[in-house]
């Protein structure tokens, strides 16, 4: 895996048109523009959405139709769901020497492979909502391209965005997608989980906020599995026991404290 930091290369404004209307598409909309380069449209199968994203903007257009061959657009962004990818990208018309690169984190950049333009992926790793603001400059961007000078001008396009820049291909990419599910969607499902328990308790989820920052903070610094505390990482099987009989009336939660027990205890083993 090579890691570019390139603090080193000049940052151009680029021309650059975005397919889709969600959170992705919001985000890179309106940071992009921030970063110095220019949003030429936005095109989605609801217009009205894509007119929000619009009414963001310095400047700005609906697209509406999925030929932009009179566009002045260099770069061509599909961040829109992983399953349309390609139905889209089947449909979509560019400009000649133009851009299309797609932001999936799971998905090959041989979905692409039937549109006639240069290809690329422009993956940022980072779990966005539309009013949430992120840190860009601290979002790593997972880049590749199919020839050199996609990979110039993508990466300079993420630059602009970010310091920190990643060449992954796709089979690595999507490795890297599937430890983010472990490492966030996972994670927040079992947040969720704590909170209804705290709920049925008259407790409120705030309560566990400094624990929740302690134990991040403490996997970003160190190996995650060196800072594992608690009853499985202590083999507590009194603890491990009550606390599973205490899960009797919610059996699949029941079912995820065993396997995740049985997984922490089998980890301290081998290590």
């Amino acid at each position: 895996m090579k890691v570019a930091f390139l603090l080193s290369i000049d940052t151009m404004g680029y021309n650059v048109s975005i397919i889709g209307s969600g959170n992705v598409a919001w985000h890179l909309a309106l940071h992009l523009e921030e970063a110095g380069n220019y949003i030429e449209y936005i095109w989605s199968r609801n217009p009205a959405n894509a007119q929000k994203i619009v009414s963001k903007l310095f400047q700005g257009e609906v697209a509406k139709t999925l030929d932009f061959s009179k566009a002045k657009s260099q770069i061509y962004i599909l961040a829109i769901p992983d399953d349309a990818i390609k139905e889209i990208a089947n449909q979509l018309i560019v400009p000649e020497n133009a851009i299309v690169c797609h932001t999936s984190g799971s998905k090959s950049i041989s979905l692409l492979e039937n549109i006639d333009a240069q290809k690329g992926v422009f993956y940022p790793l980072q779990t966005f909502s539309k009013n949430k603001k992120v840190d860009w400059k601290n979002i790593p961007i997972c880049i590749e391209a199919t020839d050199e000078f996609s990979d110039f001008t993508l990466t300079n396009l993420a630059k602009s965005l970010s310091d920190y820049v990643y060449f992954l291909d796709s089979t690595q990419r999507k490795k890297l997608h599937l430890a983010a599910v472990f490492a966030c969607n996972f994670t927040n499902h079992l947040y969720s989980i704590a909170e209804q328990m705290l709920e049925n308790a008259d407790i409120p989820f705030e309560i566990l906020h400094p624990l929740i920052k302690e134990t991040a903070l403490k996997a970003t610094l160190n190996k995650p599995a060196d800072v594992q505390t608690g009853p499985a990482a202590r083999k507590d099987i009194t603890t491990i026991t009550q606390q599973i009989d205490s899960l009797e009336l919610m059996p699949q939660w029941q079912k995820i404290y065993k396997i995740f027990t049985k997984e922490i205890m089998n980890n301290n083993e081998t290590d």
